[in-house]
């Protein structure tokens, strides 16, 4: 069963912390108890607003022109600056500057401009609570596409602006979008060969950044739920390396099982019932799997050799992992009730961290060939593999969502005594387009993307 442990924070620190990071129960909630409330708004235009009809590929070749306005002062430009950076991040948008306005938008100019979209809103309210309306417009056809206003708490304008980003995305694109979440990840400081090691988590586009451990131990390998604010990660703590689970609508962590070999590189399932990870056993390591309910434990593998990395197929039949089972680190799929296993990698060098699109068509993995790391990925069954981005080391990818892009760490060359080393959190589209770096208050690795609203 999942036992509790020695805590890795005090009980008032996991308090405060609970009071921050609490994210689900927020949407739907009433404005009193601190939730966000949407309600539709009626158009001023026709009333029918059309399918979208610009696909992301296309938008890569041509980034679509919209226009966002100053929302008002104050709050409603802090506003429309985040949604301004989370459009434009994408590398999919081309925002431009447009002047306040909440009624119907002045189509000739805006067509003037060589926009195809235009948003209007307006920020009104006072005290603690806040009302944010947004419309967003087709230029061409002079249509309201989306109107909405959002009533919550001051406290929450940022996720406000990211759930408005959201909007735009899926209209103009057709899919989810992916701004109202975060990243769980490894915040480093110190010297290079004595690093402090923090479990963090951040807004996606690097805002609001929360440690969560003190740094007492080294932490490694976050994962968030994908249906709870929970993360399992792997910590040192007392000097035992095993997987803990944190909770971030309570702030305090647990044990997850009491295994005689070291656990690491946990992954949850689907359905976030479970937690495939890997235990050391003679030299070796195993992947088993851990009910979260009842604690019980099932071993999926005993080759022998270092089976380690897991990770589900969305739909949780299939896992994929890497192993040395063949001479050298590969990437394998099996069946999640285990059974045999069918290696995927066959180019030069050797593969690691293979990590599932959330739309299962793709494999994202590290590989090493001629000293050099690069960030790539494959279809389930190895075919068309392509690379995305290389560095002397780029490592541990995680999918936003939508599957459109991939978080990871980026790591430079050390000199004498760890000088000109930086450790930063790369973005990535899946095709190598729009290759950035996220900002985080210090130095970071090990990167991992939260679900939608997570």
């Amino acid at each position: 069963m999942v036992m509790s442990t020695r805590p890795l924070i005090s009980d008032q620190e996991a308090d405060v912390l609970a009071g921050a990071l609490r994210r689900r129960s927020l949407l739907g909630a009433s404005v009193a108890a601190g939730g966000i409330m949407a309600m539709p708004v009626g158009a001023f235009a026709a009333a029918s607003a059309p399918e979208a009809e610009i696909t992301v590929d296309q938008a890569r070749t041509a980034p679509i022109p919209i226009i966002i306005p100053n929302f008002g002062g104050g709050l409603g430009e802090k506003i429309a600056e985040v949604l301004t950076n989370d459009l434009n991040n994408t590398g999919l948008f081309k925002v431009m500057p447009g002047s306040t306005t909440s009624g119907t938008p002045d189509f000739a100019t805006s067509k003037s401009m060589g926009a195809h979209a235009q948003v209007t809103g307006s920020v009104s309210g006072g005290g603690s609570s806040v009302r944010v309306e947004m419309r967003l417009w087709d230029v061409l056809s002079h249509q309201q596409i989306q109107g909405t206003a959002y009533t919550t708490s001051v406290a929450n304008w940022r996720r406000i602006a990211h759930i408005v980003g959201d909007v735009i995305y899926q209209r103009m694109l057709g899919e989810k979008g992916y701004f109202d979440t975060r990243i769980a990840f490894i915040s480093r400081s110190g010297p290079r060969g004595h690093q402090r090691t923090r479990l963090a988590v951040m807004d996606q586009d690097g805002a609001n950044a929360r440690m969560l451990t003190t740094g007492k131990w080294l932490t490694l390998t976050p994962r968030f739920s994908p249906v709870k604010d929970q993360i399992a990660f792997m910590s040192y703590a007392n000097n035992r390396p095993r997987v803990y689970l944190f909770d971030l609508t309570s702030g305090r962590q647990q044990i997850l099982g009491e295994f005689e070999g070291i656990s690491f590189a946990p992954r949850f399932s689907p359905d976030g019932r479970s937690v495939v990870l890997s235990v050391t056993r003679n030299g070796g390591s195993d992947l088993y799997i851990v009910d979260l309910a009842s604690g019980s434990r099932r071993q999926i593998t005993s080759s022998g050799a270092i089976d380690t990395s897991p990770c589900f197929s969305p739909d949780g039949s299939q896992i994929v992992f890497n192993s040395d089972r063949g001479g050298s680190p590969q990437i394998y799929i099996m069946p999640a009730s285990g059974g045999g296993a069918r290696r995927i990698s066959y180019g030069q060098g050797t593969y690691g961290s293979p990590v599932w699109s959330p739309r299962g068509d793709l494999i994202a993995f590290t590989r090493i060939a001629g000293g050099m790391f690069s960030l790539g990925v494959m279809a389930p069954d190895g075919t068309g593999e392509r690379i995305m981005t290389q560095g002397f080391t780029v490592e541990s990818p995680s999918f936003c969502p939508n599957g459109r892009v991939l978080a990871y760490c980026r790591q430079s060359r050390a000199g004498a005594g760890g000088a000109g080393f930086s450790s930063t959190i790369g973005m990535v589209d899946i095709t190598g387009f729009n290759d950035r770096v996220l900002p985080t208050p210090e130095a970071a690795s090990d990167p991992a993307w939260s679900p939608l609203n997570g």
